[in-house]
């Protein structure tokens, strides 16, 4: 695979709820004592919260409850809305669009670790071997598209303008000298297309749950250096004191979940204490 590269964009996507929940059906919401009820996406941060669960939560004095979500939607939803007490699957742009955009009133507490998005091939093993006029399939969605062709830009692949950010598109591209073409699919379906393109940009967490390894088998791969983009524990804004909270908080940049993440994930997930 290439070597990693530094990002520049944010996470997100949408669809379908699993309700896999490990505790009670509602949140206190309000700081109470009780379960702290967290709100998350099976891989990686429903497996991370499951580690502390079942290693560490008790003798921290913590009573985690897990509801796991199969989109990037509904865990806000829920959030602000009072049934979870806590989130963790996204990282602070899409929480900041997700606030703008739904009027809620989210906030991040910590910042847990970064899931890579990468770059899949089933026809090249290096993005500077994509054809002329081949066709690349990006998400569908603001924050991660524009994540997609911020990665693609740290390679030289295509050229973006001076001030596309977060919110890049493909109308932002001002050099594409390979002539791509770009596909916007829903994120969870990036992984099923990589029969019919010449590669896909595709989230974490979606790659591995299509059983492909972001630290073998992306052909480019985001670094955790200096990246802005990591998962973060999110409240509903007034929460961030709940003792509850900080005590999760502190579990999740504690030494025995970074070398839980080095170890299980082996470069496929980064523990931002890593670097």
């Amino acid at each position: 695979m290439r070597k990693p590269v530094i990002p520049a964009a944010a996470a997100a996507l949408a669809l379908g709820l699993g309700l896999t929940a490990c505790g009670s059906e509602s949140g206190s919401g309000d700081g109470s004592d009780g379960a702290l009820v967290v709100g998350a996406t099976a891989v990686p941060a429903g497996e991370v919260l499951s580690y502390i669960k079942k290693d560490l939560a008790a003798k921290n004095g913590l009573d985690l409850e897990i509801k796991e979500f199969t989109d990037y939607v509904l865990p806000n939803t829920a959030l602000q809305e009072g049934s979870l007490d806590a989130n963790l699957y996204q990282n602070k742009p899409y929480l900041d669009d997700f606030n703008k955009s739904k009027g809620t009133e989210l906030v991040p507490v910590v910042d847990a670790y970064l899931p890579p998005m990468g770059v899949y091939s089933k026809k090249v093993q290096d993005v500077t071997e994509l054809a002329d006029g081949v066709t690349v399939a990006v998400p569908n969605d603001i924050t991660n598209e524009g994540r997609a062709l911020q990665l693609l830009a740290s390679e030289g692949v295509i050229t973006l303008k001076g001030d596309a950010g977060t919110t890049a598109s493909p109308a932002d591209i001002v050099k594409n000298p390979k002539n791509l073409k770009f596909k916007e699919l829903e994120p969870a379906q990036l992984p099923r297309s990589l029969d019919d393109v010449a590669a896909a940009v595709i989230n974490n967490n979606y790659a591995q749950d299509a059983g492909l390894s972001p630290a073998e088998d992306a052909i480019l791969l985001e670094s955790a250096k200096n990246n802005p983009y990591a998962n973060l524990l999110a409240v509903k804004k007034g929460n961030e004191d709940d003792p509850r909270v900080e005590k999760l908080a502190k579990l999740l940049t504690s030494p025995e979940v970074t070398k839980f993440i080095k170890d299980k994930y082996q470069g496929s997930v980064l523990p931002v204490t890593s670097g």
